[in-house]
């Protein structure tokens, strides 16, 4: 696949000047709008996890008027539920030394250098006002015996710095996202519309004005427009099939905004979660992730010797390799998970691992019981220790969990500036959409993190911005007419196609390509092949393809064509990224670029910058933001 470079790309939005005040300076250079105005003035919000629930609640308290949009049957569906371990923020309630650089200095260092300084640093600042936010919504967190909130640790940080509602901490603070938002809809200034689809962003004048969508259930195709779009719709890891991501993920919302305009930001860069319960045969669709926070009093091991079929009972002590605790003595079972995934690949493939085909590693809890007792074991995990028990039939209490890595979050996404921002104009991404903060890896339990700032703190005073130069008066008919005709001709070919194979079956394909040649390791010989692969399988979907029912009713076959034909444009564009990006970074790892340690080496003097990428005509268009670094000094990352 060929590509040219562009010019330099690069965020204006930002202010100069000492870390700890650009946000300050940025909400106060910001302009306002006054509320009889607000009235006026149009926003659609396109998802309602997180980000998207907390934002459209906060911009239709502030007065707008907002359509909320989500493809399931109701908001509080939304993938940000499935969150189990918790929400880091720099509150300090141990004394443990932590503070807001030090969770600002943790993130940069945990996304191996290739993140913003200053977006970062705004995100650990807010974190301490989320938490004030949800507790004020009621959001049953952890707490401990004297009443003030507990906290625990979370890999890539030595201080306990993460909040948490035993495991299912996403669930609880979506819920609370959620009343927010219900209330805004019994107020009217939130029109909610469930089960309907995005399949085409409406841009006219070079603004972004509206939405083109599906009703879900009878199949009509909508407009909708505005004076500002908010996508909001979440990672793309279900192009890989098997992920930790609820089937229906997908990346059609951001692909059609980058085919209108928008850049896509390091797509290669794709989070493999070290803590998954392993596949276990050829039917499933989807992996189950067990929660980073058993890492706190779960050791990782593996038989010191290659092939020990034995239970694991029966391995003593001495003949156990704690490995992470080997080899990272420092953090131990707390290193980054970019760290531990590779790690547990490195010792299945030495032939250590246990279980059905030695793809697995055990996480065992039988010293924390030990020390601990049974009963604070299940307080603090009990729910994470029901639910292995009825997916594997394993009781964790009585022998080690197995865990092997899976794809999980995305840390690529469309490129957005300070402001949250595409380079689209009125066209705003947040939460894991979006690029911007976590660098080429994440910390856990830094997604509702994110999410949450973006949508309760962060956008509702950049976006007031933009829209204080509103109203942008009515919408080009002719624009939105052209955005409908795209839509309605993608369903109709699809339809056409009447072939013989599933897009599932394509789909699933698909993911083996990408899990095998631009997964936890990659290679230039591998990502040629997979460039080679990829457009000869796309080929075949739209001559194969089989399209059962019509537009004009539910059809879930319809739904799943259209997303898996967006993955395979965007596995395209994945693949190469990885490709041009010859080093290794976070969750990047090119088997060509690994100091004497088999760790990731970074190329700070070439790679140093985010790879924004244009689709245009005549092939990507690759334009470089140089990354600079004030505060934190560029190092080879250490966990030992």
């Amino acid at each position: 696949m060929e590509y040219t470079e562009g010019a330099p790309v690069s965020d204006t939005k930002a202010p100069e000047g000492p870390i700890a005040e650009r946000w300050e300076k940025r909400k106060f250079a910001a302009k306002l709008v006054n509320p009889a105005n607000k009235r006026k003035l149009n926003v659609i919000v396109v998802g309602t996890g997180l980000a998207g629930g907390s934002a459209a609640a906060t911009l239709g308290e502030l007065g707008y008027n907002v359509k909320s949009f989500c493809y399931q049957d109701s908001p509080r569906r939304a993938h940000s539920i499935a969150a189990q371990g918790g929400i880091n923020a720099a509150k300090n309630y141990r004394g443990d030394g932590d503070s807001i650089y030090r969770l600002f200095y943790d993130t940069v260092k945990g996304g191996d250098f290739r993140a913003r300084e200053s977006n970062v640093y705004r995100l650990a600042e807010v974190s301490v006002n989320i938490i004030d936010q949800a507790v004020a919504q009621g959001v049953p967190f952890a707490r401990e015996y004297g009443g003030l909130l507990d906290t625990r640790s979370f890999g890539g940080a030595q201080v306990s710095r993460t909040f948490y509602a035993r495991g299912q901490t996403g669930q609880q603070l979506l819920l609370g996202a959620y009343q927010a938002l219900e209330r805004q809809i019994k107020a009217g200034t939130v029109e909610m519309f469930t089960r309907h689809e995005m399949l085409e962003l409406i841009v006219a004048d070079d603004r972004a004005r509206g939405i083109i969508v599906r009703d879900m259930v009878t199949g009509e195709i909508e407009r909708h427009t505005a004076d500002a779009v908010v996508l909001a719709t979440g990672g793309y890891g279900n192009v890989f099939y098997l992920s930790t991501n609820a089937k229906g993920c997908n990346t059609t919302a951001i692909w059609r905004a980058h085919e209108q305009g928008a850049y896509f930001a390091n797509p290669c860069y794709t989070q493999i979660h070290p803590t998954c319960i392993p596949v276990s045969g050829e039917y499933q669709s989807k992996l189950t992730l067990m929660s980073e926070s058993l890492r706190n009093d779960g050791r990782v091991w593996v038989p010191v010797a290659a092939g020990d079929t034995r239970a694991a009972g029966d391995i003593p002590d001495d003949e156990r390799d704690y490995y992470l605790e080997r080899i990272y003595p420092a953090f131990g079972n707390l290193v980054p998970r970019d760290i531990a995934s590779r790690a547990a690949k490195n010792v299945c493939d030495e032939g250590r691992g246990v279980g059905p085909g030695g793809l697995g590693v055990y996480l065992d809890f039988r010293d924390a019981i030990d020390r601990l007792g049974r009963d604070a074991v299940e307080k603090k995990y009990g729910n994470l220790f029901e639910m292995y028990e009825r997916i594997t039939g394993e009781d964790p209490y009585t022998q080690p969990m197995r865990i092997y890595p899976a794809v999980h979050y995305t840390m690529g996404g469309l490129w957005v500036d300070y402001d949250l921002q595409t380079t689209v104009p009125g066209l705003f991404v947040i939460g894991e959409a979006n690029f911007s903060d976590h660098g080429a890896n994440r910390l856990g339990a830094s997604a509702l993190m994110q999410g949450l700032a973006d949508g309760y703190f962060v956008l509702p005073t950049t976006l007031g911005d933009y829209l204080a130069n509103g109203p942008f008066g009515e919408v080009d008919e002719e624009a939105v007419a052209e955005a409908e005709i795209r839509v309605r001709e993608k369903i109709d070919r699809l339809l056409a196609v009447n072939g013989s194979r599933t897009p599932d079956s394509f789909h699933r394909e698909l993911g083996k390509i990408m899990w095998d040649y631009c997964g936890m390791e990659r290679t230039e010989e591998s990502l040629r092949k997979a460039l080679e692969l990829i457009p000869e399988l796309r080929a075949e979907f739209w001559r194969d393809v089989k399209v059962s029912g019509t537009a004009e009713e539910l059809n879930q076959v319809l739904e799943k064509a259209g997303r898996v034909a967006d993955f395979f444009d965007l596995a395209e564009l994945m693949c190469l990224d990885a490709l041009v990006r010859t080093e290794s970074c976070g969750g990047h790892f090119r088997a060509e670029s690994q100091d004497a340690d088999g760790e990731a080496l970074r190329d700070d003097e070439n790679f140093a910058h985010v790879s924004a990428w244009e689709r245009t005509p005549d092939g990507p268009v690759l334009h470089k933001e140089t990354l600079e670094y004030e505060y934190v000094k560029m190092s080879q990352r250490s966990y030992k």
